[in-house]
C-alpha cells in the first residue's frame, strides 16, 4: 500500500460512518487503477458530454461525468475534478474544485462514477496516475476536533512543545519527524488557548492534561535561558540534531541547546497563553506559579525600557516596544501594533499578579501616547505593507487586553482600532478573528459572521500535509491589482481552505499558488482554538 493511500485510508477509516448530523467532512482515498477496490464502472470507458452551462466552471474543458440524486453535477477536464450544485446558497459550495495532490494522483481526469448506494456519499475519479475515492462522511466538527487532538498526541509534541512535524518521504506520516520551529512558543501557545476554552466548555480531564503540558513547556522555555524574564524561541536536548538557523545557546550543563532572537510572536503568545490557562481552569497552586513568570517576563521588559534585550546585551530584533525605537524610521511603522501589544502585557500582568506597579506601568504608557498609537494599525498612509502574522498578533493582543480594561476611554480607542481591523480582514472570513472581534465589542455575531466562520471551520481539510496548491490557472477567479509584500499574485476573494495551501491565520489567503511539496504536516491548532472559543460562546453548536 502506497504511504499516500494509506494516509487517506486511515482518515476514511477514523470518520464515523453514522447518520443524522447536519455537517460532514470530505476525505478521499487513493488506489492504482488496478486494485480490486476499484468498481468496474470506474474502469470501463467513460461517457461524457461538454459542459454547456452559462456557468463556466473553474476551468476550460469541462465534461459531465456524473450526476448525484440532489441534482449535483460531477465534471472532469484535463485540470482536476468540479463538483456543480446549482441548489448551493453559500458560495463555496456551489463549485467544489478537486486539484493537485490532497485530492487527486493526477490530474487528468478519465472518468467519475457517483456511489450513493452506502451512507456516505462516494465519489470515484480516474485519472491518468490512480483512481480517488472521494467521500462525504457525517461528522461534527466536534468529532472533527477530537481527531485533530488526536493527530497533535500522535506526531506533534515535543517536549511538550506543539509545533507542525517534517515528513521524511513526502506524504508518508510514518516518516514523521517531530523539529524544532521557530516560532514553537506561539504555536504551543494557540494550542494551550484552545484546550483552555475546551476545559471551560467540556471539563474533561484530557483537556486540563493537555492544556498543562503546554504550559509548562511555555514556562520552560522562559527558565531555560538562564535569564529570568527572558523566554526563548525554541529549544531542543543535546541528543538531537541542532537546526541550522537561528541563534542557539547551550545550557551550562550541556543538555540542552535555547534558540534566542526571541521575537515579538512569542510574547503575544506567552502573554495570551498565561491569561487563558489563569482565567479558564488554573487552581490557586498554578496561579501562583503564573504569577511569578508572568512577573518576571514584565519586570524584564519595564527594567529595560520596555525592550527585550537579549543575551548578547542587545534588543532582539522584533521585540522592541520602546520610545528610542518609537522615534526610528521603522518604529514609526511598527508604533501601533507594538503600543497595543505592549499594553496588553502590562494589563494582562496587571490582571494575573494584582500589583499596582503594573498598572501604573500601563497608565504611564498610556499617558506617553501608547495607547492613541493603536487605532492606527492598518491605517498606514496609502495602505501601508499588509502582513497576516501581524493580524494575527494584533487579534491575540486584543482578546485579553480588551477583557481586562475596564475605562470607558481606552476602551473606545482600542475599540476604534479594533472595528477598523475588523473590518479591514473580515473578507478573510476567519473564524478566529470573528469570534474575537465580537467577544471583545467590536461588533455583533449576525448570522453571516456565525454562517461563514461555521463554513470555514467545516472546510478546513482533514488532511494537513502540505501540499503544493495551484489556483492561478482557474477562470472563476479574479485577481487583485497589488501584489503582496512577498511580490505574488492575490485573489479577490478567499478560496475555501480545502481549496487553498494548507496555512496557519499567520499566512496570507488570498494567495492562489502556494504550499510545498508533501514534506510537512501542520499540527491543526489552528482549527482547535477558534472551534472551542466558539463552543464557549455558544456561537458553534
Amino acid at each position: 500500500m502506497s504511504p499516500v493511500r494509506l494516509l487517506f485510508w486511515t482518515i476514511s477509516l477514523m470518520l464515523p460512518a453514522c447518520s443524522g448530523f447536519a455537517q460532514t467532512q470530505k476525505s478521499v482515498s487513493h488506489f492504482p487503477i488496478e486494485a480490486p477496490a476499484v468498481p468496474a464502472e470506474v474502469r470501463a470507458e467513460a461517457r461524457s458530454v461538454p459542459w454547456q452551462n452559462a456557468e463556466r466552471g473553474p476551468v476550460e474543458g469541462l465534461k459531465v461525468f456524473a450526476r448525484e440524486k440532489s441534482g449535483a453535477v460531477w465534471l472532469g477536464s484535463d485540470e482536476g475534478a468540479a463538483r456543480f450544485d446549482p441548489h448551493a446558497k453559500f458560495r463555496w459550495d456551489r463549485w467544489q474544485y478537486f486539484y493537485g495532490r490532497r485530492w487527486l494522483p493526477g490530474d487528468k481526469v478519465l472518468n467519475i462514477w457517483v456511489d450513493e448506494s452506502g451512507q456516505s456519499r462516494s465519489v470515484w475519479v480516474r485519472t491518468e496516475k490512480g483512481v480517488s475515492l472521494i467521500e462525504w462522511r457525517p461528522m461534527t466538527l466536534g468529532e472533527k476536533a477530537k481527531y485533530f487532538d488526536e493527530r497533535i498526541e500522535q506526531r506533534h509534541v515535543r517536549h511538550g512543545l506543539v509545533a507542525g512535524s517534517h515528513l521524511r518521504v513526502a506524504g508518508d506520516l510514518s516518516s514523521n519527524e517531530r523539529f524544532s520551529n521557530d516560532n514553537d512558543g506561539l504555536w504551543t501557545a494557540i494550542y494551550l488557548g484552545a484546550q483552555a476554552f475546551r476545559y471551560a466548555v467540556t471539563h474533561e480531564p484530557d483537556a486540563r492534561a493537555q492544556a498543562r503540558r503546554a504550559l509548562q513547556a511555555l514556562m520552560r522555555l522562559e527558565e531555560i535561558t538562564g535569564v529570568p524574564g527572558l523566554p526563548a524561541r525554541s529549544f531542543v536536548s543535546a541528543e538531537e540534531p541542532l537546526p541550522k538557523s537561528g541563534q542557539w545557546h547551550p545550557t551550562p550543563e550541556g543538555k540542552w541547546h535555547w534558540k534566542g532572537d526571541t521575537s515579538s510572536d512569542e510574547l503575544v503568545g506567552h502573554y495570551f497563553a498565561y491569561a487563558s490557562y489563569f482565567d479558564l481552569l488554573a487552581d490557586d497552586e498554578e496561579k501562583e506559579v503564573i504569577r511569578k513568570v508572568v512577573s518576571r517576563i514584565t519586570d524584564y521588559l519595564i527594567k529595560n525600557d520596555y525592550d527585550l534585550i537579549d543575551v548578547t546585551g542587545k534588543p532582539t530584533r522584533w521585540g522592541e516596544y520602546s520610545e528610542r525605537f518609537f522615534r526610528t524610521a521603522e518604529g514609526k511603522y511598527e508604533a501601533p501594533l507594538r503600543s497595543l501589544e505592549l499594553l496588553s502585557f502590562l494589563k494582562t500582568a496587571q490582571h494575573i499578579t494584582g500589583d499596582k506597579k503594573y498598572a501604573e506601568a500601563y497608565q504611564d504608557r498610556t499617558r506617553r501616547g501608547y495607547a492613541d498609537h493603536v487605532p492606527h494599525y492598518r491605517r498606514w498612509p496609502g495602505g501601508g505593507e499588509i502582513n497576516f502574522s501581524d493580524d494575527e498578533l494584533a487579534y491575540l493582543s486584543y482578546e485579553p487586553l480588551l477583557k481586562y480594561e475596564k475605562s470607558s476611554r481606552l476602551r473606545k480607542i482600542y475599540l476604534d482600532g479594533l472595528r477598523f481591523t475588523w473590518g479591514q480582514v473580515r473578507s478573510d472570513m476567519n473564524p478566529l478573528w470573528n469570534y474575537i472581534s465580537v467577544a471583545a465589542g467590536g461588533g455583533r455575531m449576525t448570522p453571516a459572521v456565525r454562517e461563514e466562520s461555521q463554513r470555514t471551520l467545516e472546510r478546513i481539510p482533514l488532511d494537513l500535509i502540505e501540499w503544493g496548491v495551484r489556483n492561478s490557472h482557474r477562470i472563476d477567479v479574479q485577481f487583485q491589482k497589488e501584489k503582496d509584500r512577498h511580490g505574488y499574485l492575490q485573489l479577490t476573494e478567499v478560496l475555501a481552505p480545502d481549496e487553498r495551501a494548507v496555512g496557519k491565520w499567520n499566512s496570507n489567503p488570498y494567495i492562489p499558488d502556494s504550499g510545498g511539496a508533501g514534506h510537512g504536516e501542520d499540527d491543526g491548532a489552528y482549527f482547535l482554538l477558534p472551534y472551542w472559543m466558539g463552543r464557549y460562546y455558544d456561537w458553534v453548536k
